[in-house]
């Protein structure tokens, strides 16, 4: 078990978490989430000794092991199968068939093992890393943003193994979909607390979201009482016959908790303008063909043509073609044959991820906002700098000191300040926390326009694709239809391959596939099991929300009547009003209590039944 205690830490001004804690039990995976700069990297360089709290423990067991992923790239060894086993525990030191097995899970080749680790990108080096921690069988495995550096085969490999991970994992990433398919528990750095559920993220914020219109009711009701208490204090403070009722009142008042107001949690919140289109064809694309090395050309003879609303993602493993299509669409490279071409009514915004190399240090956000285009006036750019999180003084920030996420919604914020009808989007989603990735999902749907965008994450691909171009088995094709029609009608080759040749778990699981009819059946099981043990709960939780309700409404009522005793100054009939009062004010607050057990009780027996029936689904994957 791993207990983090009343921990406390603040860099500068900020403080990021105050009298936090959480645990961690055996065989949990815990998904952390929390927006970005609020301290999700910090907890995991506190859990490995790399950063001090101010205050607090991190209580770990003895002899307990740790793996963390190092961004820093430092290799000894001359091929990448050889620095892949440094990462082997000593009673397996020569077991290499099962870092073949990782490394080809993360997208390197049989030929890749044997190439020295410094010929690949960085991408593939920290990849490298990550392989070196995930043989060393670590008792408690931290992953920060792993599917940042992998592609989608690579994502839906890893997302497999770590759901057969038989120790701790805590798993920090923006991929909603990978993090709640992976996790048992998650966890939330939220208003410098720490808050821990059996669950998903869905459940999660579902709960965060109750749980804080609960403390907003109360704190209203709280400060409605206040002010009648001291209503009342001031109106029969000089009456002696009251005085006895005036004091105990102003004892209650002295003994009442103030409860301060929820701060509005800040999102990044955008929609991209449209520019009105009304041709029939947006785009067309002849017979494209690209290649730095004439001998293995990434695209050629592609064809399609781009409609008015349309929305295509382009998927496949790194270093294919993905992103070198994108800039061919947007008339960045030129092609070495074929050709692209735009109605003349088009107006298109391209969002890369090298792109931020084109901001100017010596800028505010506010100027390069301001003079991203001519239609853009200063209240516009200040509205656009909210609308991305730099507010106030924020705005007049230098790009020069901005990390890579600011500068990459710096770049988004110049793409809503221009009307557009054509978004061509590389990665859109990287350096955004999960609730900016939210906003970006709703504001890409959202848009009038058609899109082209490359992305690996699942969540986008499900939610937004109409049509897919797939980088494949080194050629290139254009698929009609949604990400779910590409899964069923034979989806990822290669992702086939990896499961049937390197994971002998997985190969168990088929064997005990299911068919049909018994899924049915389970589920049916699991479905009507959930009804019977839910209901009750429901109707109890229905039950006190209306008793609340009846004593609220019984108190607007007294009040009434409170106000009439005390203007014919009725002594005998303001107190037995009092003590009505009371006692109503009394009841609501344990009915609060009792809600919140209630309410607690439902979500945790209702995400038991979430995960039998994610588990079961599983049998239907493989």
């Amino acid at each position: 078990m791993i207990s983090v205690e009343n921990l406390s830490k603040s860099f500068g001004g900020q403080t990021l978490f105050d009298q936090a804690g959480f645990r961690i039990n055996s065989g949990e995976r815990v998904g952390l989430v929390g927006r970005n700069g609020h301290g999700k990297t910090t907890l995991f360089r506190m859990i490995i000794g790399k950063e001090s709290p101010d205050s607090g423990n991190i209580i770990l067991p003895k002899q307990y092991k740790m793996g963390y992923v190092q961004q820093h790239i430092k290799f000894t060894e001359n091929t990448v199968l050889k620095e892949g086993m440094k990462g082997l525990n000593k009673e397996e030191k020569d077991h290499h068939w099962k870092v073949e097995k990782v490394l080809a899970g993360l997208g390197f080749s049989t030929d890749d093992m044997e190439k020295s680790p410094d010929e690949f990108s960085g991408g593939f080096q920290v990849r490298l890393n990550l392989a070196k921690v995930l043989v060393s069988e670590p008792d408690l495995l931290l992953l920060d943003e792993p599917t940042n550096y992998l592609d989608i085969t690579s994502i839906r490999w890893i997302e497999r193994f770590l759901n057969r991970w038989p120790r701790e994992l805590m798993l920090i990433t923006h991929d909603r979909g990978f993090m709640d398919n992976v996790v048992t528990h998650t966890v939330a750095i939220h208003r410098k607390k720490m808050r821990k559920i059996q669950g998903n993220t869905g459940k999660l914020y579902a709960q965060i979201a109750q749980d804080e219109e609960i403390y907003e009711k109360t704190r209203v009701n709280d400060e409605k009482r206040q002010k009648e208490i001291e209503l009342f204090i001031s109106r029969f403070r000089a009456k002696a016959r009251l005085a006895n009722m005036v004091q105990s009142r102003v004892k209650t008042l002295a003994k009442m908790e103030k409860k301060e107001k929820l701060e509005g949690a800040k999102n990044l919140s955008f929609s991209f303008r449209t520019r009105e289109f009304k041709g029939k064809t947006v785009m067309s694309v002849e017979d494209l063909s690209f290649f730095y090395d004439k001998a293995n050309p990434l695209i050629q003879n592609l064809s399609f043509n781009v409609e008015p609303g349309d929305r295509i993602c382009v998927v496949g493993k790194n270093g294919k073609g993905k992103t070198t299509l994108l800039k061919l669409l947007a008339g960045n490279l030129a092609p070495k044959s074929g050709r692209v071409t735009y109605n003349p009514n088009i107006i298109k915004g391209f969002y890369e991820q090298t792109n931020v190399q084109s901001l100017v240090d010596t800028r505010t956000v506010e100027e390069e906002i301001l003079y991203s285009d001519s239609g853009v006036d200063r209240q516009m750019a200040r509205n656009i700098c909210g609308a991305m999180m730099f507010e106030g003084d924020n705005a007049l920030k230098k790009v020069e000191v901005l990390s890579g996420g600011e500068k990459s919604r710096v770049m988004l914020g110049k793409l809503l300040a221009t009307p557009l009808n054509l978004l061509l989007l590389d990665e859109p989603s990287n350096h955004l926390d999960m609730e900016s990735c939210d906003s970006m999902l709703e504001a890409v749907d959202d848009f009038d326009g058609a899109v082209i965008m490359v992305t690996h994450n699942e969540m986008f691909l499900h939610a937004l694709a109409q049509r897919l171009i797939v980088f494949q088995n080194e050629g290139i094709f254009v698929f009609e239809g949604t990400y779910a029609d590409f899964l069923e009608k034979g989806g990822w080759e290669d992702d086939n391959n990896i499961s049937k040749t390197h994971s002998s778990e997985i190969e168990e699981d088929a064997s005990a596939k299911l068919n049909k009819k018994e899924l049915r059946r389970r589920r049916s099981e699991i479905v009507g099991e959930r009804a019977k043990i839910l209901k009750p709960f429901e109707r109890k939780i229905s039950q006190t929300e209306n008793k609340i309700d009846a004593n609220e409404k019984e108190i607007e009522k007294l009040n009434l009547e409170m106000m009439e005793a005390s203007q014919s100054q009725d002594g005998k009939k303001i107190a037995d009003i009092s003590r009505s009062i009371h006692n109503c004010q009394t009841a609501i607050d344990k009915l609060f209590d009792e809600l919140e057990i209630l309410t607690l009780q439902h979500d945790e027996k209702n995400a038991e039944f979430e995960i039998k029936l994610e588990n079961l689904e599983s049998y239907e994957e493989f």
